[in-house]
């Protein structure tokens, strides 16, 4: 995939001209062609996007005019009705907010003060601007609102749910977009957040949809004469269509079958649209389209060579040479040796679009071993530890992701495993990998014994249990070292050769012992790890082993030889060899061992628990675990025993390898201060885009890439990487290759990108205000509610010392004028957890307060939303129903599970909201907890009856679900129809079930996401992925009665609920009649 400068093209002409040759393309007398995007359209002239500034350029072409400089993006500028004004989205002081300014070029003007990003949309014919937001939404979804600039209102337009609005020339009618983009790359998506169009008009019952037809999506709705124009993907490709104002009389307009139409905007009967890289306009009178030649006046600054003066940030590896005295760095895809103490720092950064992975030390400390894509694989190479002298390619072979490579003692090997689960060894002089396992269940940490005659790896079993297998370099034979009864790890060989160290997880210890308590506690299991031990030959005495008569005659044997070390492995028996070292069990991991000690990290219990680099002497005297770094986040020994590397925070420090207590780290300190290194952006963003497109290829969880040739994709879209200017514009390139796999989980994002740095915090009274001149202030209009249990997290505002009401009016903050800024959030900008002096009128009385406004209040709209449904549910369902919602699936949902169901355990009926959850992966700890049924009741005295399983919930349940509901929030929803437990409600969910992680970064940490594991049905089905979970009960929360206080999901299942609750009440049994067991003269006599 490399650039061929042999090639017939380009062979025969000498170097100097070949750089002529590509600093013409760049800086042509007439513009560079940039990556263009966001475009608008007024008359003759042209507003986009382009090297993160805005340009205007004629409807024709021609060469563009930059109208902004800010270092950080600015994107979907819109024109105003009369075309002097241009409304555009950017961060200049940290959130993404609203700004406007004359499209002659002038100072912006900043109108949204929300902490939420706000979108521009579109201006109605009247002169409003409208925008979509979540800060006017309870709901974590976007909400439409108008501005007036010139009486700085906002209002909200009476729909929930609605962006990318447009409006017709009445501006009575807004055409709009739901659900919202669900922020996927993924072409031909048919899933329930798909987009469709909308219509409503203001005073009308209920808005219509108007897409009916076609399951995958259209978007960015034209209104223009009685038709609306929008971007589909009918035929495959997006294409520009048009429909008349009720849905009907489709037409196809363009029919590009490469690159997708990406953004488009009309006016006055010209559309000008996003396709590859350019800007094309499609001319409805001639219904012609064509490409337009724009060009840039520009320096190209972000093309330009820079300096990373922060490396650190990027760092992936740090590994000593064998005597401690050096460090070889991995960072941003380049090398970098550094002295531990003082010497020469070495850098490898001069091949510009190559990326370096994961480099070591050689046996010897000479050389430096890495894994290199400058063939467009990852292989192993050899570079000189000094950097004096040229590259050797080690491996040729490479198909898939290598990872760090373990060179042997004797520098004949380089031990490796890859993405496929498989491990090999390396023969460092031929060349040649052989594969030494390949169960491809998952292959962990290895080692090499002192003669370099045998490795120790760990292996997964089909149990998921970790082994540790042997495998000996000179006959190619393997054996199990441990058994897959328990995990064990980190095997570590003695320097003489005679013992193998590791860990394992044998102790079972749990801090709960039983499941009576409140919540239903469970066993959680602390200290689990073991330090073991095994002799490799049979009759070698542990240096452990209690002192005896017969420890001298061993002492002396062992130093009469000072021989080089031959490792011997008697197999017969081993595993009855196995021997703890008699330390107590530990939250332990990373071992290594020398000559005087074995070193491991050692983790304290509970949360937030520190780390410590802690050590056992080998010896039989005094046995004990003690501290050698305290909070120490990792380390490594050096491959002679003598020095270990520390990493502390974001520090590096090389200490002595000893037994006593370091508690001074600051003598030992690796100094990377002045560290920098050049880059050239084109250059790296290539390598980017081939790694970015490598990734895909190796993480995804199909091997056939869903019949996608992807050495295609590539192709296709690389020359666009010339086009590129920007960070982020390379972002949007590489999800057009990522998203010709149409699967979800597939967001870009993130890297190297250029920012101001500023982050100016507006800070929140957690309310809604609007703007009141004739109180001369801002109208407290609502002020928002959380569950009274937990006063932690309220409302600055909502504090009864205050006296704060809705309709009270700020006058005055800190002594300025309220009604002297543009909104609230500008009052307050910077002061959170500050005190704020507000000064308040309620009708003629005026009083002063002192607040300190919070960071967000995205958190308390949200909460004020679940509290509510909560409330509606317990009156509406007469205190008979409970409700939990579930805003994702990660470790905090797990707690406001465990916050919310509890209390309503014992309940006829429990809805289970997984709308707008987002996903994670505790998907089977909820439904166990569902899943626990009643079979026997216990009775005292006096009390209540109560049930085994403790807490299983025995009445009726309803699960809600939306189009917002993502990923395991859909397994979840999957798996609770599956097991029977209840009902399903709501619209058919996003249909994102391909798992991933998010490990596979690029060199700038960037992300381009690779789905790695497929999930499919007991029937032999793919399930979820693409199409979502299909509720059982159908039933859509329309925009506008839904933004006027309906849910008629939550309605729903309220009334089928308490409709269950009537036919099968599932009352607890009555207590039975107790035995009679008298006898005799010991009757009771009545």
């Amino acid at each position: 995939m490399k650039l061929n400068i042999n090639g017939p093209i380009l062979k025969g002409l000498t170097p100097i001209f070949i750089l002529l040759f590509f600093v013409s393309n760049l800086s042509a007398q007439d513009g560079f062609y940039g990556y263009y995007r966001y475009p608008d359209v007024h008359g003759n002239t042209i507003v986009f996007a382009a090297e993160g500034d805005l340009w205007t350029v004629p409807l024709g072409g021609g060469l563009a005019r930059r109208l902004t400089t800010h270092q950080e993006e600015e994107t979907h500028p819109s024109f105003s009705p009369d075309g002097k004004t241009i409304a555009f989205t950017a961060s200049y002081e940290g959130p993404r907010e609203l700004y406007t300014m004359p499209t002659t070029g002038g100072i912006p003007t900043r109108w949204t003060f929300e902490r939420e990003f706000a979108i521009a949309n579109d201006w109605t014919p009247d002169g409003k601007l409208a925008f979509s937001t979540y800060a006017y939404s309870k709901r974590p979804d976007e909400q439409l609102v108008l501005l007036n600039p010139e009486t700085k209102q906002k209002t909200r337009v009476p729909l929930y749910q609605a962006s990318e609005a447009t409006f017709d020339d009445t501006g009575n009618t807004v055409f709009f977009v739901r659900p919202a983009y669900h922020g996927n790359v993924t072409k031909r998506y048919q899933g329930g957040t798909a987009r469709q169009i909308w219509k409503f008009t203001l005073g009308g019952e209920e808005a219509v949809k108007l897409t009916t037809d076609h399951p995958g999506e259209s978007h960015h709705p034209m209104y223009f004469q009685g038709r609306v124009y929008f971007i589909t993907d009918r035929d495959g490709t997006m294409n520009i269509w048009s429909m008349n104002d009720s849905g009907g009389d489709l037409k196809q307009h363009t029919k590009h079958t490469d690159f997708d139409v990406r953004y488009a905007k009309l006016s006055e009967g010209n559309i000008v649209y996003q396709r590859g890289a350019d800007l094309w306009h499609f001319d409805l009178d001639s219904n012609q389209d064509k490409k337009l030649d724009i060009r840039l006046a520009t320096d190209l600054d972000q093309l330009r060579e820079k300096w990373d003066d922060n490396p650190s940030k990027y760092i992936t590896a740090v590994h000593p040479d064998p005597k401690g005295e050096r460090i070889v760095i991995t960072a941003r895809g380049r090398i970098f040796v550094a002295p531990a103490k003082s010497g020469r720092f070495v850098s490898f950064t001069e091949k510009k679009d190559v990326r370096y992975r994961d480099a070591v030390f050689s046996h010897d400390g000479k050389n430096v071993y890495t894994l290199s894509d400058e063939t467009g694989e990852f292989e192993f190479i050899r570079l000189p530890a000094n950097g004096v002298g040229n590259s050797k390619t080690l491996s040729n072979d490479g198909k898939i992701l290598r990872y760090k490579g373990e060179p042997s003692p004797d520098g004949k090997w380089i031990a490796y495993d890859d993405l496929g689960n498989n491990m090999y060894v390396l023969n460092i002089s031929t060349g040649v990998s052989k594969k030494i396992s390949a169960n491809e269940q998952g292959i962990r940490d290895f080692s090499w014994s002192p003669d370099s005659r045998w490795l120790a790896f760990v292996q997964e079993a089909r149990n998921t249990m970790t082994q540790i297998i042997i495998y000996n370099t000179a006959d190619g034979t393997s054996f199990d070292l441990t058994t897959d009864r328990a995990n064990s790890f980190n095997p570590r060989w003695s320097p003489d050769g005679k013992f193998i160290y590791f860990l394992s997880d044998r102790s079972f210890t749990s801090l709960v012992g039983n499941p009576w308590g409140s919540r239903q506690p469970e066993p959680y299991f602390d200290a689990s790890e073991k330090l073991y031990h095994v002799a490799l030959k049979r009759g070698a005495r542990s240096p452990f082993r209690e002192p005896d008569e017969f420890q001298a005659d061993k002492d002396d044997e062992e130093e009469e030889s000072d021989k080089k070390v031959v490792v011997s492995i008697d197999k017969m028996e081993i595993e009855r060899r196995i021997a703890e070292v008699p330390i107590p069990a530990g939250n332990y991991s990373s071992l290594e061992v020398n000559e005087e000690a074995i070193y491991l990290m050692s983790k304290a219990t509970g949360l937030d628990a520190k780390s410590d680099l802690s050590f056992v002497k080998i010896d039989n005297e005094d046995i004990d675990l003690k501290t050698l770094v305290a909070g120490a986040d990792r380390f490594e020994l050096a491959s002679k025993g003598e020095k270990i590397l520390v990493k502390q925070g974001k520090k590096y420090y090389m200490v002595e390898a000893g037994t006593s207590e370091i508690s001074d780290l600051s003598e030992s300190e690796i100094d990377l201060g002045g560290w920098k290194f050049p880059l050239t952006p084109r250059e790296d963003w290539k390598q980017i885009y081939t790694d970015a497109w490598r990734m895909e290829r190796d993480y995804f969880y199909d091997k056939n890439m869903h019949g996608v040739d992807w050495t295609a994709m590539y192709e296709k879209y690389l020359p666009l990487v010339d086009r590129i200017t920007t960070r982020s514009e390379l972002s949007d390139l590489i999800g057009r290759f990522v998203g010709e796999l149409s699967a979800l989980h597939t967001s870009v994002r993130g890297g190297d990108q250029r920012l101001d740095e500023k982050d100016i915090d507006v800070a929140s009274l957690g309310a809604e205000f609007s703007r009141d001149e004739a109180k001369n202030g801002f109208r407290i209009d609502y002020i928002y509610q959380g569950d009274p249990d937990y006063p932690d997290v309220k409302s600055p505002l909502d504090d009864p010392y205050l006296d704060v009401r809705e309709g009270d009016v700020v006058t005055h903050v800190d002594g300025r004028k309220s009604l002297t800024a543009t909104d609230m959030g500008e009052l307050i900008r910077n002061k959170v957890g500050k005190q704020v002096r507000l000064t308040l009128m309620r009708g003629t009385v005026k009083k002063d307060i002192i607040v300190k406004p919070i960071q967000s209040e995205f958190d308390l709209r949200y909460r004020d939303w679940e509290y509510s449904n909560r409330l509606k549910v317990e009156e509406k369902g007469n205190d008979q129903i409970g409700y939990v919602h579930l805003r994702a699936m990660g470790g905090r949902d797990l707690n406001q599970f465990y916050r919310e169901f509890y209390p309503v355990f014992n309940k006829p009926g429990l809805i289970i909201d997984m709308r707008y959850n987002r996903g994670g992966n505790i998907d089977s700890f909820i439904l166990e907890k569902l899943m626990r049924k009643a079979w026997m009741y216990w009775k005292a005295r006096s009390g209540d009856t109560y049930w085994n399983m403790q807490y299983a919930f025995r009445g009726h349940i309803v699960v809600l679900v939306n189009e917002n509901t993502y990923s395991d929030g859909e397994a979840f929803a999957d798996g609770f129809r599956k097991l029977g437990l209840g009902t399903t409600i709501g619209v058919r969910t996003w249909g994102g079930e391909i798992w991933l992680n998010s490990n596979n970064r690029l060199s700038d940490n960037g992300l381009a996401r690779a789905p790695m594991i497929g999930v499919f049905s007991e029937e032999g089905d793919w399930i979820i992925e693409g199409h979502g979970f299909v509720p059982d009960i159908e039933l859509d929360n329309l925009p506008h009665e839904t933004f006027n206080g309906k849910d008629a999901q939550l309605d729903a299942a309220i009334e089928l609920l308490q409709k269950k609750i009537a036919e099968d009440p599932r009352e607890v049994p009555p207590v039975p009649a107790y035995p009679d067991k008298s006898f005799g003269n010991n009757k009771k006599q009545e």
